[in-house]
């Protein structure tokens, strides 16, 4: 792409539904898609059409679980970059076959059909669904979901060989329940800015290892720390600017990094700073309801640690879960929660991820 505003030429192996598709051809696919398709599908044509005009640059939206959602500018050559360095970092050459669940609205959508598009692979559609494998009936080399997703897919999972997670923390719960699968599953670590991941970690290993398996970045990426403890991110293929996130990490090698928690959601409790996603992976192992930690203004702690649970209201049910709290031996004694509110219904982003900030001030008054 020298000349900026050229319109990348689809791979002569790329695929949609089957079908190879040039880009004069896909213009008219975009709107058959618009025009009489599901409104998934309009999502993807209207992608398509911003994908073919002749522009450097097309505008997305960021998912708005760490913020307001705001609409943001991105290269195309960076969204062509991330695509090549994914088939590098996860081997996936010409010819690979890939299933595509995820809306085309969010940057994670939108690249899989970058992907296909400029790597030459077969892209299968699917509605995006809470399930999305259950209409499935053959294998494919590459998938990408949501942690709901793979939650809901455990059974049909072997018809995925490579599998990344993204969009959310996957619960241990849920990483028990991939061990000793033969699909290679990968949560992955990023953000629209980063035209979707820079890392991605192995969840299911061949050898379980005793210690938190790190993140590992992809290809020309590179990490650091600022005061706060929380990642920088430097990788001019894919942003032009450095990047410093509100994510605390602990840097292993220039290559590998541990993820601790958002530097937004730290608790500072008394004076000892708690991380609510360590808490709620310590809590994962007892709660089955969706559940999430956070801190409360306190007059004598400064900040209280507080329990949210989605669930109906009942003495029982409030009981059960101070006592299975308590039960807890990995719990630090700061780590316990002061308090549990059992809430209906949580506030969520409107890709499905829990909105903690509007859930607390919407329901406790």
């Amino acid at each position: 792409m020298n000349d900026k505003n050229r319109i990348p030429e689809t791979h002569h192996n790329f695929k949609l539904n089957k079908l190879h598709f040039t880009n004069s051809d896909l213009k008219q696919v975009a709107y058959n898609l618009i025009k009489e398709g599901e409104p998934y599908e309009g999502s993807i044509g209207d992608f398509l059409l911003d994908w073919l005009k002749p522009s450097p640059f097309l505008e997305v939206s960021t998912s708005g679980s760490t913020g307001k959602p705001k609409r943001i500018k991105v290269k195309k050559e960076h969204m062509i970059n991330s695509a090549l360095a994914t088939a590098k970092f996860f081997e996936l050459p010409e010819k690979s076959t890939a299933l595509m669940c995820l809306p085309a609205n969010y940057i994670a959508g939108k690249m899989m059909l970058v992907r296909a598009m400029v790597l030459g692979w077969e892209l299968d559609l699917v509605p995006p669904s809470s399930n999305p494998l259950d209409q499935v009936f053959k294998t494919y080399d590459f998938c990408a979901m949501t942690p709901f997703q793979l939650d809901n897919s455990i059974g049909r999972l072997h018809l995925i060989k490579k599998l990344i997670v993204g969009g959310g923390a996957v619960a241990p719960n849920l990483q028990e329940m991939v061990q000793g699968m033969k699909t290679k599953v990968y949560e992955t670590f990023g953000m629209t800015e980063t035209v979707s991941h820079i890392a991605a970690k192995r969840l299911n290993p061949k050898k379980k290892k005793k210690k938190p398996t790190p993140f590992k970045v992809l290809p020309k990426v590179h990490i650091s720390k600022d005061e706060r403890g929380c990642l920088v991110i430097k990788a001019p293929m894919v942003a032009d600017e450095t990047i410093v996130t509100n994510d605390v990490v602990e840097i292993l090698t220039y290559k590998k990094f541990i993820w601790k928690g958002r530097y937004d959601n730290v608790i500072n409790s008394g004076g000892i700073k708690l991380f609510p996603e360590e808490i709620e992976k310590k809590l994962n192992k007892v709660i089955e309801h969706r559940f999430f930690v956070t801190g409360m203004p306190d007059d004598a702690l400064g900040e209280k640690l507080v329990l949210f649970v989605e669930a109906d209201f009942s003495e029982e049910l409030l009981e059960e879960l101070k006592q299975k709290v308590t039960s807890v031996k990995s719990l630090d004694k700061y780590e316990v929660p002061k308090k549990v509110y059992l809430i209906q219904k949580f506030e969520e982003t409107p890709n499905g991820k829990i909105h903690r900030e509007h859930t607390v001030k919407s329901k406790v008054k």
